[in-house]
């Protein structure tokens, strides 16, 4: 893999990130379109709703929360879209963006360190 995988706040200063894929399911309150500086947004890598709304962000549950996701990451549509986050990455670096304040227990995080695991030589990519 050429690029870095990384995660921001979504609402934060845009800097050279690299593409920059938002991974919440729903949009950012306040923020707009236009200010958002995205490359894309990728519902379909997102935890489910009954996952989002159990976890309600809550550090205590970040663990059990994390086991949950990765199951849910195994899914298909999670699957392709969890390929598609790969390919950017061998492009260039890759910024996964999410509205959450804690960013180091969000999805993104989760989902950075899966990716950059399964981005290693040797390692099985997302089936």
């Amino acid at each position: 893999m050429s690029g870095k995988i990384g995660y921001h706040r979504v609402y934060d200063e845009a800097a050279s990130d690299g593409a920059r894929v938002l991974v919440d399911r729903v949009w950012p309150r306040g923020l707009r379109k236009e200010d958002a500086h995205l490359d894309e947004w990728l519902r379909d890598v997102a935890p489910s709703t009954e996952l989002r709304r159990w976890y309600g962000h809550e550090p205590e549950r970040f663990a059990e929360f994390r086991r949950r996701y990765l199951a849910e990451l195994r899914e298909p549509d999670r699957q392709q879209a969890a390929r598609h986050l790969l390919e950017i990455a061998r492009e260039r670096d890759l910024t996964l963006l999410t509205a959450t304040r804690d960013v180091d227990h969000s999805q993104a995080a989760v989902l950075s360190e899966w990716l950059r695991k399964r981005g290693r030589p040797g390692e099985d990519a997302p089936q």
